[in-house]
């Protein structure tokens, strides 16, 4: 079975609702997933928007959050998870935080990508990586990923 990453909030490509965003409270939407395949040591969380700042115009990938070391037998995260998974790490976001930062698209619709990575060991500790530094230190170590994409346009 392959790796399958999905959400009780929202549909993939399906609009993310206004409670996991600026707009709303700004909690992590609930996730959960199966099929990490045989070997898997840890997995790697990375949420990102490739859509920043304009999807007319994209200029950069904004990353929402970056987690890293989950346990190998972690199958979802609860809304607003405030008590990650024993070992779990944190990189940093785009605004320098080690959290979750919800989606808050200037203008357009964005698309969220929700990424998620079966590694065959367990990283050290990299000190509040930013997603480049974690994608190389995961480089020959990715085992399966899966994806979610949510979308999401303000309101106001």
């Amino acid at each position: 079975m392959p790796l399958v990453l999905d959400s009780p909030a929202f549909h993939a490509q399906g609009a993310i609702p206004v409670l996991y965003t600026c707009e709303g409270k700004d909690v992590s939407p609930p996730l959960a997933w199966r099929g990490a395949p045989p070997g898997t040591r840890s997995l790697v969380l990375i949420v990102d928007d490739p859509d920043a700042p304009d999807p007319a115009a994209p200029k950069m990938t904004w990353v929402h959050w970056v987690l890293y070391n989950l346990p190998a037998g972690t199958t979802e995260l609860p809304e607003n998870v405030h008590a990650l998974p024993p070992g779990t790490l944190l990189g940093l976001n785009d605004w320098q935080n080690a959290s979750y930062g919800g989606p808050c698209p200037p203008v357009g619709t964005h698309r969220y990508f929700h990424k998620l990575y079966a590694l065959d060991t367990v990283l050290p500790d990299l000190k509040q990586p930013i997603k480049a530094q974690l994608e190389n230190a995961m480089r020959g170590h990715v085992l399966e990923q899966a994806e979610l994409i949510g979308t999401y346009r303000k309101t106001r």
